[in-house]
């Protein structure tokens, strides 16, 4: 199977690209004319010298003649060494030439080397958080109410977005799976019996009695015919109607009686006993199989009904629903608390300065992690990128953006080996 090669790819042009990179474009050919014009001019005065020092002008000729020559050859061995950095010099291939082409890979991977030793470094990176105080300028950004409603802002569009990109049905059965199966699978019988025994202890529950007693007196009360044709209809036949109605009466004053005691008296046998059933109640839930079993019976059917299915499909879609108007309404009760603690937050990081200490360990600490476990995968990001960019290319980005200055190696080669030149031929004149 053949092997496939990833493809080369332009380095990214910085932000503005087109018209700054004209710009370096048109200075880079600016100063190479510079230079060229420092050679030829060194080619001319030296072509010039030697005319007239072969027709026989005077010694001082011989001084200009050599610095012209020093100067010509300094501006061509340093126009040598900065084109052999880009490219071939005149095209041929000369070893040594060319080098950023030709050592792009081994140059990102110095760099990323570089990177890696000197800047991503545990010790490096702890002594430069510890001088930042992390903690103390974030905390003095939060606490401005504007940054906290830029930073709430930011939260609500990344959960709107993690919010729509989720599949309703991979929720769905991820919340079926993970949530719905382990609650299904759990007994209800003793976590069950174990709360209501709690509540019943602290008599939360009697609020809910009295409730039902208040409830039940009512109904008693407003349902006089009710209860004299409940009675009537139990009568016999051959009593007379009068004796049901006497008697439909003093039952139903009898029972009005009853709840209206029990409505109003704490201690009323019936809430005692009702007391005592409900305790009685929950300890069956936690140790009596028949009760379990029961009320597993209960479960199954309570979760088998089509209205507690209905629910249950329904559950993201309502969360999800709630969410996204949550978020998007800036107004809402979930983006002004996010933003209040935001905003609170910030204060405590500003004047706690416990809790700034303890971020700044958490922030030293998993930064040094992160530079001690993975900087080798931080700095292939840099090599890997190097080794995908295109040589010709790259070389030539490079040299637009550093080329300019390098002209000026050329430009001082002449005036410096026009100088040395100069030196050399008085010296030697002096000495010969």
């Amino acid at each position: 199977m053949e092997q496939l090669t990833p493809a080369k790819v332009t380095p990214a042009d910085p932000p503005g690209g087109t018209a700054a990179e004209e710009e370096k474009r048109r200075g880079l050919r600016k100063m190479k004319m510079v230079a060229l014009s420092f050679l030829l001019g060194a080619t001319v005065i030296f072509l010039l010298t030697s005319w007239a020092e072969a027709a026989g002008w005077p010694a001082w000729v011989g001084y200009v003649r050599a610095a012209a020559e020093a100067g010509m050859v300094g501006a061509l061995a340093d126009w040598f060494a900065v084109t052999a950095l880009f490219r071939h010099p005149l095209r041929i291939k000369i070893p040594h030439t060319a080098i950023i082409p030709n050592k792009k890979d081994a140059l990102g991977s110095s760099l990323g080397d570089f990177v890696g030793s000197n800047f991503l470094s545990e010790s490096v990176v702890r002594e430069k958080l510890s001088r930042v105080e992390v903690s103390k300028r974030l905390g003095g950004w939060l606490s401005e109410p504007a940054n906290a409603e830029r930073v709430t802002s930011e939260l609500a569009t990344v959960v709107r977005a993690a919010v729509k990109v989720l599949r309703d049905e991979d929720v769905q059965a991820i919340m079926e799976q993970a949530v719905v199966k382990r609650i299904v699978d759990k007994p209800w019988g003793p976590p069950l019996g174990k709360i209501l025994e709690g509540v019943f202890a602290d008599g939360a529950h009697h609020k809910l009695v009295d409730l039902m007693c208040d409830r039940a007196y009512e109904w008693v009360r407003d349902n006089h015919t009710t209860m004299l044709r409940v009675v009537s209809d139990r009568a016999p036949s051959w009593s007379p109607k009068f004796v049901d109605e006497m008697l439909a009466d003093k039952v139903y004053g009898e029972v009005l009686s009853f709840v209206w005691a029990v409505k109003t008296d704490v201690n009323h046998p019936m809430r005692l006993a009702l007391d005592k059933f409900l305790g009685e109640f929950a300890q069956d839930l936690q140790t009596d199989p028949e009760v379990m079993a029961r009320a597993e019976q209960v479960k199954s059917q309570m979760l088998g009904h089509d209205e507690v299915q209905k629910l249950i499909g329904s559950a993201w879609a309502t969360a999800k629903e709630m969410l996204l108007n949550a978020a998007e309404d800036p107004s809402s009760e979930l983006r002004r608390r996010v933003r209040t603690g935001l905003e609170t937050l910030g204060g405590r990081l500003v004047s706690d300065e416990h809790i700034r200490s303890k971020v700044d360990t958490w922030v030293e600490g998993a930064a040094a992690y992160v530079v001690t476990h993975y900087s080798k995968e931080i700095t292939t990001i840099i090599t890997d990128t190097v080794e995908r960019w295109d040589a010709e290319e790259t070389s030539r980005k490079i040299e637009l953006q550093v080329g300019r200055d390098l002209q000026f190696i050329r430009i001082n080669g002449t005036v410096v080996g026009a100088l040395a030149g100069l030196v050399i031929y008085a010296v030697a004149q002096l000495l010969f």
